[in-house]
């Protein structure tokens, strides 16, 4: 069977120009057609190209095929955004990332689509019963990416949640330091993310994503990062 291309920057059967890559989307114009994605990255401009390819390839019209990559969410929990609805373009970000490579790969996207003068603010934590030589690397990669990181608890599991708050404290300097706030209680650390956020700034609350609990002490108590950030960002809103 004969092969078929695609991408970006070389020539190909399938072709897409990346007219715009930022925090609000991807805006492409794929096969002569201009369309705005909801997702994020450039290497999901090359996933969507991929998809309108095959989708062509098995005998979808092009106006069927466009319209759905333009609907495509993400997968719930990576890369998640909210927009906030008072401040003018700061957005929420939810992601899954919990080891110290992939925190920095998130980190690392937003830094390159942020605004110039955006601040990054950064919630994260490390799990109980779990690695624990990752716990000062989770928090080093926060401060070397973020304007500000608020240390808090993830799934401590069995393990004292302060004690892991100490040791991800261990791995910063004295700069990472002076950036840094420890509030062991979740709901608040991402309250106060919220409250100092301002324009054009992104907050990034990593580590659980999609998981729907908190596990303490054996116990799974119901926490949903995102519903969390809606529930602040409204209240924000409702009190300015």
């Amino acid at each position: 069977a004969a092969g078929h291309f695609y991408g970006l920057k070389t020539p190909a059967d399938f072709k897409t120009r990346l007219l715009e890559n930022s925090l609000d989307g991807l805006y492409l114009e794929i096969d002569g057609t201009e369309l705005h994605a909801r997702l994020i990255g450039e290497f999901n401009a090359y996933n969507l190209t991929a998809t309108y390819a095959a989708a062509r390839l098995l005998g979808v019209e092009k106006m069927q095929a466009l319209t759905a990559l333009s609907d495509l969410r993400g997968a719930e929990g990576r890369f998640d955004y909210l927009k906030h609805p008072a401040k003018a373009a700061c957005i929420g970000i939810v992601d899954y990332a919990h080891t110290p490579d992939a925190l920095e790969k998130v980190l690392e996207t937003i830094q390159k689509l942020r605004a110039r003068n955006a601040k990054v603010i950064t919630v994260t934590g490390a799990g109980g019963d779990r690695d624990k030589t990752k716990r000062p690397q989770m928090a080093q990669v926060s401060a070397r990416f973020s304007d500000q990181v608020i240390l808090t608890s993830d799934n401590p599991r069995s393990e004292d949640p302060a004690a892991i708050l100490r040791d991800m404290e261990a791995g910063l300097d004295e700069e990472g330091l002076k950036k840094t706030l420890v509030i062991q209680d979740r709901e608040q650390a991402i309250k106060t993310a919220v409250r100092l956020a301002g324009d054009h700034d992104v907050i990034l609350i990593a580590g659980k994503g999609h998981e729907k609990y908190q596990e303490i002490k054996g116990v799974r108590y119901p926490f949903d990062d995102k519903e969390t950030l809606k529930k602040f960002f409204y209240e924000y809103a409702n009190s300015a």
